[in-house]
């Protein structure tokens, strides 16, 4: 998680939004206290979710092959392959 003062986040917006696409929860700090979080859309954790399910059966019934298996490891297990 990162944490951001105010006037911080303001002037790093963009940057905050590209963190947050990416699945990682942002905090917004006014004198020390949280008073906001920036977390990824609702509907992108549901699909992000269901596209690892998918990776999951695609895995089980063996429709990965070892070098598919490789790059998603090394991806972080990210789902579609790119």
């Amino acid at each position: 998680m990162r944490e951001y003062v105010v006037y911080e986040a303001k002037a790093k917006l963009a940057d905050l939004m590209k963190h947050v696409q990416q699945g990682e929860r942002v905090t917004i700090t006014n004198c020390g206290e949280p008073v906001a979080d920036l977390v990824p859309s609702a509907g992108r954790a549901a699909q992000r979710t269901k596209e690892a399910i998918a990776a999951i059966k695609a895995m089980r019934a063996g429709s990965i092959d070892q070098a598919q298996f490789a790059k998603m490891h090394a991806r972080g297990r990210r789902w579609p392959l790119q």
